[in-house]
């Protein structure tokens, strides 16, 4: 149960600096073989591999959104009596955002993110409305 307090705790930290733009505090927990999956059909969607890719993922994503503001709802972890260093742990959100251009979005979605050796290892975002709201949002 320990583990599991320690792994949200960590979860709502990356997510509020996620909300702040602080690049370099979210990928501190990150390996260097980390891979980010983003999910559609635009150039913001694929598969990142590695942290310079993620890293360079997310710097886009602060500037296409000046505002975010994310709403934890649920966080489960796979394996709550776990003190390793090893678990799979998703994340239920809402997300509040507005673009570069002014135009203010809402989505929500689950991210399932992958620990391995203490560190992010591999996340997946699915996103629940990837229809003209979403293009819009990253319109450009």
């Amino acid at each position: 149960m320990i583990g599991a307090i320690i792994a949200r705790k960590a979860i709502k930290n990356a997510f509020e600096a996620l909300d702040r733009h602080d690049l370099s505090g979210f990928m501190s927990q990150w390996r260097e073989d980390g891979v980010f999956i983003y999910p559609g059909d635009i150039s913001a969607s694929g598969s990142f591999q590695g942290k310079s890719a993620v890293e360079s993922w997310f710097r886009g994503f602060f500037e296409q959104f000046p505002k975010i503001h994310f709403d934890i709802q649920d966080i489960c972890v796979k394996n709550i009596c776990s003190l390793s260093d090893t678990n799979v742990i998703s994340v239920r959100w809402n997300i509040s955002l507005a673009n570069r251009n002014g135009r203010e979005g809402q989505n929500n979605g689950v991210t399932v993110i992958n620990i391995v050796g203490g560190r992010v290892f591999r996340v997946e975002d699915f996103i629940f409305d990837l229809g003209e709201n979403f293009r819009l949002n990253w319109a450009h």
